[in-house]
């Protein structure tokens, strides 16, 4: 369910009342826990958080004028789901992540090769994504996508 938006702005607009203050909430938490040089962006119809072209002018490989993808938040039919590239391409992260996650939230992990899908808003674990997107710094980040390409 991709929102007709151009803006970061007119995505946040969108949001279902029902979920709205928590993802608002959430996408707040993203930004203030941003390493310094990923901005948010849109991103595929999807609130992104990108390494801009200015620091990495290549961009993503399958669709060069994009800017490389690190993570990006949604709210679809029957969730919001927050993706992370870090902990697709990272087994640690992904390991850290799976093990914090119970001491943050009651419900089961629902969770996609780099998609978590929140259906209980009261249950998303927004300190713990805050946290997570600290973890890995743009240079990592580059460094990580770079050598998973060349495999």
């Amino acid at each position: 369910m991709k929102p007709n938006a151009n803006t970061i702005e007119e995505i946040l607009e969108q949001v279902p009342k029902d979920r709205k203050e928590v993802f608002v909430k959430l996408h707040n938490t993203i930004v203030e826990n941003l390493p310094e040089g990923f901005v948010p962006a849109l991103s595929y119809g999807m609130l992104g958080y990108v390494v801009p072209h200015a620091l990495y002018p290549k961009g993503y490989h399958c669709k060069p004028s994009e800017p490389l993808p690190f993570a990006s938040l949604a709210s679809q039919k029957n969730s919001i789901n927050f993706y992370h590239m870090g902990m697709y391409v990272e087994s640690s992260l992904l390991q850290w992540f799976v093990d914090e996650y119970p001491k943050h939230c009651k419900q089961k992990l629902d969770m996609g090769k780099s998609c978590i899908r929140f259906k209980k808003m009261e249950d998303i674990p927004i300190a713990l994504i805050g946290e997570l997107m600290k973890k890995i710094s743009v240079k990592q980040w580059i460094e990580l996508y770079e050598a998973k390409l060349k495999r």
